[in-house]
């Protein structure tokens, strides 16, 4: 299965976002918005996870997570990776949210995924151009959220989520876990 681990965004996050996002999608329509439903903060990409191997990375996920506070996060600014994908940055816990991606990176490879080793960018991908777009239209559309400031939320959990590729992909929440938890095994 392909997967990774991610902090999931509140309501109040998701709907202050939506009404920031309402007339750039208005006014830029043929751009690939990503659906609510789809938009989370990635901790770790893990890519393909075999069945042996999630039951050992759930076990170190845990106790990752037993080991990480609790932390506050909110959407804060945006900037894009390229001109193909716009993204919106966090503010807040960003230290221990580094630690948090830290500790999950190192249960994927004590489990034996092989992580990408590269610095930590939080962000959540919110556009990407069409397959024709040049990308102008993601950089216009970031640069008209740089200001952006989206309410501040608790995180006191992270998910190990499995991707479902193909012409109707989704993201299927396998196991949540608590953050600051007893430290267990």
């Amino acid at each position: 299965m392909r997967a990774f681990v991610a902090l999931a965004l509140p309501a109040p996050a998701h709907d202050d976002l939506d009404a920031a996002l309402a007339p750039l999608r208005r006014r830029l329509p043929s751009l690939r918005w990503t659906p609510r439903e789809r938009r989370h903060l990635t901790v770790v990409f893990l890519g393909q996870v075999t069945e042996r191997q999630r039951h050992e990375l759930e076990a170190r996920l845990r106790r990752a997570a037993a080991r990480s506070a609790d932390l506050s996060l909110r959407l804060a600014g945006a900037g894009h990776f390229g001109r193909r994908v716009g993204w919106m940055g966090l503010a807040g816990d960003r230290a221990e949210l580094r630690r948090l991606a830290q500790r999950a990176g190192a249960a994927a490879r004590r489990s034996g995924i092989a992580v990408e080793d590269r610095p930590y960018r939080p962000h959540v991908s919110v556009v990407r151009a069409s397959g024709s777009d040049d990308g102008r239209d993601v950089v216009t559309a970031v640069t008209a959220l740089t200001d952006y400031r989206g309410p501040q939320w608790p995180v006191t959990s992270m998910e190990l989520i499995r991707s479902v590729q193909g012409p109707r992909p989704a993201h299927e929440v396998l196991v949540t876990f608590p953050l600051g938890g007893p430290v267990v095994g």
